[in-house]
C-alpha cells in the first residue's frame, strides 16, 4: 500500500470521527459484539495461523491469544456504559454555586503497532479498549507472523468498515508511511529500540504515546519457596512460545542453598511438558525467523549449558536450555534473551538479589517465589517493574482488574480493563456555573477583604 493510499484511509476516518457515531455507547457495543463473533466464528483459523507461524499448538494458542481477548471484550461490553459516565467532583467553595465534572471522551484516531511474538492477542487487545472507548482505529500487524497478519486483514477487512478499523500490511516502508501521518495516539508493542523510533516520530506531532516494551525480567526464588512448585511454574512461564514472551522469567537468582535441586526440579518439568526430545512435542514452539534463531543461538555456551543446548537450524529449533554458572559479564545477561534460554546466577544474602536487579533498567515483570512475608515486602518496596507476580509466572497480566504496562525503558502507559480505556479516552473538565449567584468581590478594582477571605480558605 502506498502512501496516498494510507494518507486516503487517515482522512477518511478523521471525517468519520467527527459525525459522532463512535461517541454512542450501543455502537461501540456493537462493533464489539461483532469482532467477539468473527473471533469466535474463526477460532480454529486463528489457531492454525498461530501454529503454521510459531508452531504454538491449539489449545495453547487459544489459552494465550483468544481467549485473553474475549476476555477482554466480554469484560468492557459488561462496563462501558460505567466507564464512559461523567464523574462528579468537588467543586471549591469560590466556585459555587456550580457542578465540576470529568467528562470521558475518545481521542479520535488510534494507530495500534503489534510484534509478531503474539500476533493475535497483542494486535486485537488494544483494539478492544479503542473501540470501547470511542475511537477509530488503524492496525499494523507483524508481517513476521505472516499467516496470523494474512488472516487478521480477512477478519477486520469482512466485518468493519476502513473508515472506522482500517488494517495496513506490509514491512518498514508502510510502518515508516504510517507514522508520518498523524495521530491522536500510538499504541506499540515490541523492542525498546524500535519504541524509541517510534516516539520520536510521534514527537513530530505532538501525539502521546503508549510504548509496551520489554526488558530482563528476573526471577527471585529464596531458601523458602516451595522447590517443585517453583520449579513447574518457572518452566511453564519460561519455555511457553519457546520463550518468545515479552513477560517470561529472564534470568533466575536463586537462593545458592536451593540452586541446584531447583534447577534439577526444572530440568524435570522440561522433560514432563515436552517429552525426552522436544523438537518432536506437539506443545513446543519454534523461533519465528532465522535472524532471531542465530541470535538466540550465540547467547548459549556450551561450556555452561545445564541441559537442552540442542538446535536444528533447518526447523528454527531450539530446546529448552538452562544455563549454569553464569555472571553478569556473560552475552547472555546483556539484553533481553527473548528465546528459550534461562540462566542462574545464585546469591546468598537477599541484598545481593536486589542489587543485582537495580543494577539493570527497570524490567516489564519481576517474579519472586517465596514463603517469607519479610523478603516479599524487601523486594515489592526495593525494586520497580512494569508488573510484579509472587510465586507464579506470567498469570499477573491475565487479569482485566490489574494494569499492564512497563516503566522506565520497559515502557510507558498500561492498558487492559478499564486502564485501557483511559489509555485511549480524554477526561475532559467540566465547570457548569450557576446564573443565580454573582460574587461581585472577584471583579476590579478589587478590594482588601478579597484578599483576607481569600487567606481564609
Amino acid at each position: 500500500m502506498n502512501i496516498f493510499e494510507i494518507t486516503k484511509i487517515i482522512e477518511k476516518q478523521d471525517t468519520f470521527f467527527k459525525t459522532g457515531e463512535t461517541r454512542d455507547i450501543e455502537f461501540r457495543k456493537k462493533q464489539l459484539t461483532i469482532l467477539k463473533n468473527a473471533i469466535i466464528s474463526n477460532e480454529k483459523k486463528i489457531s492454525e495461523a498461530i501454529h503454521l507461524d510459531l508452531r504454538r499448538n491449539d489449545t495453547e494458542a487459544y489459552m494465550t491469544e483468544i481467549h485473553e481477548v474475549l476476555r477482554e471484550i466480554k469484560f468492557a461490553i459488561k462496563n462501558i456504559e460505567k466507564w464512559a459516565k461523567p464523574i462528579s467532583v468537588s467543586t471549591p467553595i469560590t466556585c459555587m454555586p456550580g457542578r465540576s465534572i470529568r467528562m470521558p471522551e475518545p481521542l479520535g484516531k488510534i494507530l495500534i503497532i503489534a510484534p509478531w511474538n503474539y500476533p493475535f492477542m497483542l494486535l486485537m487487545a488494544p483494539l478492544v479498549s479503542s473501540i470501547s472507548s470511542g475511537n477509530c482505529s488503524v492496525l499494523k500487524p507483524s508481517e513476521f507472523a505472516e499467516n496470523t497478519e494474512k488472516l487478521i486483514k480477512e477478519i477486520i477487512t469482512e466485518n468493519f468498515d476502513p473508515e472506522f478499523i482500517a488494517i495496513i500490511c506490509g514491512g518498514i516502508e508502510e510502518t515508516k508511511a504510517l507514522l508520518e501521518e498523524k495521530f491522536d495516539h500510538i499504541f506499540f508493542t515490541g523492542s525498546t529500540q524500535t519504541g524509541k523510533a517510534v516516539m520520536a516520530a510521534a514527537a513530530r506531532h505532538l501525539t502521546p504515546v503508549t510504548l509496551e516494551l520489554g526488558g530482563k525480567s528476573p526471577c527471585i526464588i529464596d531458601e523458602t519457596a516451595d522447590i517443585q512448585l517453583s520449579a513447574r511454574r518457572i518452566a511453564w512461564g519460561k519455555f511457553m512460545n519457546a520463550g518468545q514472551t515479552c513477560v517470561a522469567p529472564d534470568y533466575l537468582l536463586v537462593n545458592e542453598n536451593i540452586k541446584k535441586p531447583l534447577m534439577n526440579e526444572i530440568s524435570k518439568n522440561i522433560k514432563k511438558f515436552y517429552g525426552d526430545d522436544p523438537s518432536k512435542s506437539d506443545f513446543y514452539g519454534r523461533i519465528i525467523n532465522k535472524r532471531h534463531f542465530e541470535r538466540v543461538k550465540s547467547l548459549i555456551m556450551p561450556d555452561k549449558v545445564f541441559c537442552g543446548g540442542d538446535h536444528d537450524d533447518k526447523n528454527l529449533y531450539i530446546s529448552p536450555t538452562l544455563l549454569d554458572k553464569i555472571s553478569l559479564d556473560d552475552p547472555v545477561m546483556k539484553d533481553e534473551i527473548f528465546g528459550p534460554v534461562l540462566p542462574v546466577i545464585s546469591w546468598d544474602k537477599i541484598d545481593e538479589a536486589v542489587d543485582t536487579v537495580l543494577g539493570f533498567p527497570k524490567p516489564l515483570a519481576l517474579y519472586f517465589f517465596s514463603k517469607d512475608k519479610n523478603n516479599v515486602d524487601r523486594i515489592l518496596k526495593s525494586t520497580s517493574s512494569g508488573n510484579v507476580c509472587i510465586n507464579d509466572t506470567i498469570m499477573q497480566i491475565t487479569s482485566s482488574h490489574l494494569p499492564f504496562g512497563g516503566v522506565g525503558e520497559s515502557g510507558m502507559g498500561s492498558y487492559h480493563g478499564k486502564i485501557g480505556f483511559d489509555a485511549f479516552t480524554h477526561y475532559k473538565s467540566v465547570m457548569k456555573r450557576s446564573l443565580a449567584v454573582d460574587n461581585p468581590l472577584r471583579y476590579p478594582p478589587q478590594k482588601q477583604i478579597l484578599k483576607r477571605v481569600l487567606k481564609l480558605l
